[in-house]
């Protein structure tokens, strides 16, 4: 991916999911926002890209650069998609703003080959110093809400997931920890991920077994 291009600017677990995509996928990005991860796709590797988006706003911005996208609710409408209709469906710091995030992964493993799921990691050991220290509900670049106005309704740590994954039958291929502009690749996240990951990016499939 050129350094040099704008996307290059985009957030880096953008980035990594687009490294984690093959080019001229069958592509849906639940939650897409304006469709920065989309047009990422679409200029670098050329995917047939799809997005559901619960905002007016957010659709309207996606429709202006030229992408697919329909208004939706990722809890509601995401049953109305075929099986098998995706080779990636992308759930981008969205998971932990769903009321029903494990009817959502299973959805999205109904629907799609492969999912890529990027959140904030609870874990961080931030955030623990902040709970412990100061008795109050961190706030951090990536959790950058306070109490009273977050959408975040089912925050969760690198283990809660992987462990969510589990339960799901879903296999993790890989799993991408970030911290800061660190991107370090990981097979099996364990405490140590858990306690220095701010972000986390996991592709898992079904499990072959």
């Amino acid at each position: 991916m050129s350094q040099n291009t704008p996307e290059a600017q985009a957030r880096i677990d953008l980035l990594v999911i687009a490294d984690l995509v093959e080019p001229g996928s069958r592509v849906l990005d639940v939650g897409c926002g304006a469709g920065d991860l989309l047009h990422l796709l679409s200029t670098e590797k050329q995917v047939d890209g799809r997005g559901i988006e619960l905002s007016q706003r957010g659709v309207n911005a996606c429709v202006t650069r030229g992408l697919s996208v329909v208004q939706g609710d990722a809890d509601e409408d995401l049953r109305d998609y075929p099986d098998d209709a995706f080779d990636y469906v992308i759930l981008s710091q969205t998971i932990q703003a769903t009321h029903n995030p494990r009817e959502v992964l299973a959805q999205m493993q109904r629907i799609g080959r492969r999912i890529i799921v990027s959140f904030p990691n609870f874990g961080h050991w931030r955030i623990r110093w902040q709970l412990g220290v100061h008795g109050r509900m961190p706030v951090t670049h990536t959790l950058d809400y306070q109490w009273y106005n977050t959408p975040n309704i089912h925050l969760c740590t690198v283990l809660d997931f992987a462990a969510l994954c589990g339960e799901l039958g879903l296999h993790i291929e890989q799993t991408r920890m970030l911290s800061g502009d660190q991107d370090r690749r990981v097979k099996k996240p364990g405490r140590r991920d858990n306690l220095f990951a701010e972000q986390a990016v996991f592709l898992v499939s079904r499990d072959p077994a």
